[in-house]
């Protein structure tokens, strides 16, 4: 129930307070569905859990040391579905209370202590003895099965922790835990920290003690329980920045062990080059590396125990290339955390861009060191250009979106937080220079060591570290603080004997768009050009400049009037451009002068152009063939999402059809069968990964007869078992096992269909579990197709693998309407078994792709209903509508005609 507010006289406080009513007469307050109040501050946990996978629920006590910085007879905290039994105050002179535990708001998680009588401001001991049933949607502390065995994980971000124990479940209230975990003496328990005691308990238990933390927020505790694996990975060695070697360990499901070892082996050096640029060591006592059968996230960064999905650990030599690539940078990825977010943590979730965009920069950064064969630098630049499809739209979220509820936290881990924000970071690193950008980092990182920062702090540590003054400020604050991608207009003229670059900003805006064009950001503005020396040879130079205002110029030193220039110098800066035509046309047929980083940003500048309707789909069939004979895969596949569009939207004859399936056939297919549907020895896995997207492309999406032919070839031996009922999965590439199992069950029907259901019941296999999922949903026969998506409701099927199978039932399988039809009919068990939190992603899941006013429209009459139970359910169906919209418009503008031309 809600708590309301009453005021209270002296007298009647010394007659006692009976009713929870009158619990919030000192402070005057009522249940804060936000951010707690700051009288109340807890200093430390410990928590004490009796922990047993096989049972349905668990059990403990949760010890929070408080300072109550006011009197006061109750005080506010969080925890949800929770069952408590006993509540204990103990003052510093270890007097004891009886106190009472009440939900004040069950939705939002929040609860109160009642003290019965107010007690002046110090310090107090809070000791709540409760249990909780293990989460059935990978929240706070849940169980998963592997093999028929289960397994207790935790997963605590963003608001979960209230699920796991009861506390103060905000980013900025950091302190250390101390853990306690009682559980039967053939299961496994690991935790943040090392295990420094273990006791022997009766009847088959033993109690495991880890020592204290750092201070943490809540959402960083993290354990877990079961028949663990444990593998000694690689001791991380001391470094100048760390004295002491760090251990490292890898967590697996029982018997996997063996292939967590390669995740391992690339641990250490991801560490130590971390600490080279933090200049700070690594702050923890250990770390371990966690198998997670199964995951909400791709991973989490807790300190001393990372949680991964389990594809990304569980590697050997027949794990698809995507897999071992995605292991390296995802490990980077949550190992930059450790610094970013853990060391130093937002306060409030407005600031989450603090952890992910720099764990995605960060991220970029390492791989490029220890693997630039990756090209990570290419995958920031791909990822920009993603965050930019979210980014023109009007109901898009700014990096530093205001949390108004908790479906805002949820709906704030997406590409803006993650691309777009570390596509500005890459933008300012230029700007800055990297020597002095990494300088204000460090300077970041050691002030704010073990406590919270704020976005305005970051961007004064790099202000004094580079001298700059408000205008270096207010130009990254401008990317920070509002939405949209700028648009850089460019017109090159010849004035005065000198090459001028006209520059002019505005809001790039799609066709059909609502949005204001009029914005202003301050954006550094980098212009690579071509020169002639004085022996005629033709070089280039680049140059910079901050447009902070709408309208700028640029005097190119060394150009001509006929120069040709790339207004995004390397593809660093976030921002779209236009240009007049015939600096187009010059800087087009100089295309392969270009760095591939320059041909991605152009590749962009023809996915936006056609976007925003400036240009047709003439236009973009002529530009795909320069970018498809490109060496560098991003180049070549780049206007793959674009031809995709076509094909699906616009295409609306055979004969345009025809056209769409012949230039992919000439771009691509050749490319292809000179890599051939099997691995060669010693291939690169960038081989690998073409490979894997152009089979995909062409096989189900233009449906080339001849790929889908020699997939169909390798799908019937996969799916022939074998002497003991198994199937041969691996008798597949691979790389290539998704898109083969997808074309078995289009074009085998039934029996592809029966035999992938069976397997899945049995096939443990991570990647292997990813690729029968994502060829069932792929079923389109109409009986087969709902067979499949039934399968979402059925335990089989693992929550977090739902959308896998969901997603491609809607875009390789049946359809979009196919999908809304049984969306609709069984949402209620959808969402039961999801969570109410999986909301803000519902709409897009499965109604993404719609590209009519009646898909828009039905979307909307369903999904108003809900937003109250849907956390964030508001904000995916306003980005999922007018997404919709936007596709219509473009759809309708277009002349379909023009992809003959």
């Amino acid at each position: 129930m809600m708590c309301t507010t009453r005021r209270f006289t002296l007298t009647a406080l010394a007659l006692g307070i009976a009713s929870f009513n009158a619990a919030a007469a000192t402070p005057n307050d009522s249940a804060p569905l936000g951010k707690l109040p700051r009288w109340a501050q807890p200093l430390a946990y410990q928590l004490d859990l009796r922990v047993d996978p096989q049972q349905s629920d668990y059990s403990g006590s949760a010890t929070i040391d408080i300072d109550l910085k006011q009197a006061a007879d109750h005080l506010w905290l969080h925890g949800q579905d929770l069952n408590v039994s006993k509540v204990t105050l103990t003052d510093r002179r270890k007097k004891t209370y009886a106190a009472q535990y009440k939900v004040a708001a069950q939705k939002e998680g929040v609860a109160a202590i009642e003290f019965g009588q107010t007690l002046p401001a110090g310090r107090y001991s809070v000791t709540l003895e409760y249990s909780a049933p293990f989460n059935q949607q990978l929240e706070g502390v849940y169980k998963v099965s592997s093999q028929g065995a289960p397994y207790v994980i935790t997963q605590m971000e963003a608001i979960s922790a209230r699920y796991a124990f009861p506390g103060f479940d905000e980013p900025a209230f950091k302190t250390p835990f101390t853990l306690s975990l009682t559980v039967p003496e053939n299961q496994v328990a690991v935790a943040n920290t090392r295990q420094v005691e273990e006791q022997k308990l009766d009847k088959g238990w033993h109690k495991l003690s880890f020592a204290p933390t750092r201070p943490l927020p809540t959402y960083l505790v993290a354990f877990a329980v079961g028949p663990w694996d444990v593998v000694n990975g690689p001791e991380i060695p001391a470094t100048k920045w760390r004295p002491q070697a760090t251990p490292l360990r890898g967590i697996a499901p029982h018997g996997e062990g063996e292939r967590i070892k390669p995740a391992l082996a690339q641990t250490p050096a991801i560490i130590t080059a971390l600490e080279d640029y933090f200049g700070f060591g690594y702050p923890f006592d250990k770390v371990d590396l966690l198998a997670a059968p199964d995951f909400a996230a791709g991973a989490m960064e807790n300190p001393g125990l990372v949680t991964f999905r389990d594809y990304l650990m569980l590697l050997d030599a027949n794990s698809p290339a995507h897999n071992v690539r995605g292991s390296f940078n995802v490990t980077a990825h949550e190992l930059a955390h450790q610094w970013f977010g853990d060391t130093v943590t937002m306060p409030w979730w407005d600031d989450l861009w603090l952890n992910e965009a720099f764990a995605t920069w960060m991220q970029s950064k390492i791989t490029r060191q220890l693997h630039p064969e990756y090209r990570a630098d290419l995958e920031l630049i791909g990822g920009a250009s993603y965050a930019m499809q979210s980014d023109s739209l009007v109901s898009v979220r700014r990096i530093r979106q205001p949390i108004t509820g908790n479906g805002d936290i949820e709906t704030a881990f997406d590409g803006i937080t993650y691309q777009k924000g570390a596509a500005v970071l890459n933008m300012f690193e230029r700007y800055l220079g990297a020597e002095t950008f990494r300088q204000g980092v460090r300077a970041y990182i050691k002030q704010h060591q073990f406590s919270s920062a704020t976005a305005d702090d970051l961007v004064a540590a790099l202000a004094k570290a580079s001298g700059k003054d408000q205008r270096f400020a207010k130009a990254m604050q401008s990317f920070l603080d509002q939405s949209g991608v700028p648009l850089v207009d460019t017109r090159l003229s010849w004035e005065d004997g000198k090459a001028v670059l006209r520059l002019k900003q505005q809001r790039y805006l799609p066709l059909g768009s609502t949005g204001e064009a009029k914005r202003l950001w301050g954006i550094p503005v980098c212009v690579r050009y071509g020169v002639a020396d004085s022996s005629g040879n033709d070089s280039a130079k680049t140059q910079c400049e901050l447009l902070d205002q709408e309208q700028g110029k640029m005097v190119l030193q060394g150009a001509s009037a006929g120069s040709w220039y790339m207004p995004n110098a390397d593809a660093a800066g976030y921002y779209r451009f236009n240009m007049a035509r015939d600096d187009l046309a010059r800087l087009t047929a100089s295309l392969g002068q270009l760095p591939d980083t320059e041909q991605l940003a152009y590749a962009d500048a023809v996915n936006a152009g056609f976007d925003s309707g400036a240009l047709d789909a003439a236009a973009v069939l002529a530009a795909a063939p320069r970018l498809a004979q490109s060496n560098t895969r991003e180049v070549a596949t780049a206007l793959i999402p674009t031809l995709k569009w076509l094909s699906r939207h616009e295409a609306r004859n055979p004969a345009q059809q025809a056209r769409l399936v012949e230039l992919a056939r000439q771009m691509y297919l050749p490319r292809l069968q000179q890599l051939g549907y099997q691995r060669r020895a010693n291939e690169s896995q960038d081989d690998a990964l073409l490979r894997a997207s152009l089979a995909s492309f062409l096989a189900l999406d233009m449906k080339l007869p001849e790929v889908r032919q020699a997939l169909l070839a390798q799908g019937k031996q996969a799916l022939q078992p074998n002497a003991d009922g198994q199937l041969k999965l691996a008798a597949a590439n691979p790389d290539l096992l998704r898109s083969v199992l997808a074309v078995s069950t289009q074009d085998s029907g039934d029996s592809a269909i029966d035999v992938l259901i069976k397997a899945l019941g049995n096939t443990s296999e991570p990647a292997q579990r990813m690729a029968i999922l994502s060829g069932l949903g792929s079923a389109k026969a109409a009986g087969n197709a709902e067979r499949a998506r039934n399968l979402a409701l059925d335990p089989r099927v693992k929550v977090g693998e739902i959308s896998t199978l969901l997603y491609a039932s809607r875009e390789d399988g049946e359809g979009r309407d196919a999908m809304w039809k049984w969306f609709t009919a069984n949402h209620a068990q959808l969402i039961k078994r999801s969570g109410d939190s999986s909301g803000g992603k519902l709409p897009g899941l499965v109604a993404g792709d719609s590209c009519s006013q009646r898909e828009a429209d039905r979307l909307t009459t369903f999904f108003q209903p809900l937003l109250k139970q849907l956390p964030g359910a508001e904000r995916g169906l306003a980005q999922t509508r007018e997404k919709a919209l936007l596709c219509t418009a473009l759809r309708d503008k277009q002349d379909p005609e023009a992809i003959l031309r």
